[in-house]
């Protein structure tokens, strides 16, 4: 099982040279680790916030809000589409 998502301020967050910018929640740019990319990289992922309580970097602290993440497998279709993947560097 894969980590949960974690929210952090823009710019607090250090990234390394080959994290991986899957694209963007609400404008603010989401990424993940060239492992985790290996692992998810056939699969669409679906990040929502909804009520409940989160751990300290699920979405600000008092909110009474979480992430959900649901995951399904790309279509042979679907990948052929995908658009190039940035990395920080």
């Amino acid at each position: 099982m894969a980590p949960p998502p974690m929210c952090y301020p823009q710019g607090e967050f250090m990234l390394g040279d080959r994290d991986v910018k899957m694209g963007e929640i609400g404008g603010a740019p989401f990424y993940m680790s060239p492992s985790q990319f290996e692992y998810w990289q056939h699969t669409q992922l679906i990040i929502d916030a909804i009520p409940g309580r989160g751990g300290m970097f699920s979405l600000d602290n008092g909110t009474e809000k979480r992430f959900l993440t649901r995951s399904r497998m790309f279509t042979d279709e679907e990948h052929d589409r995908r658009r190039p993947i940035e990395t920080a560097a």
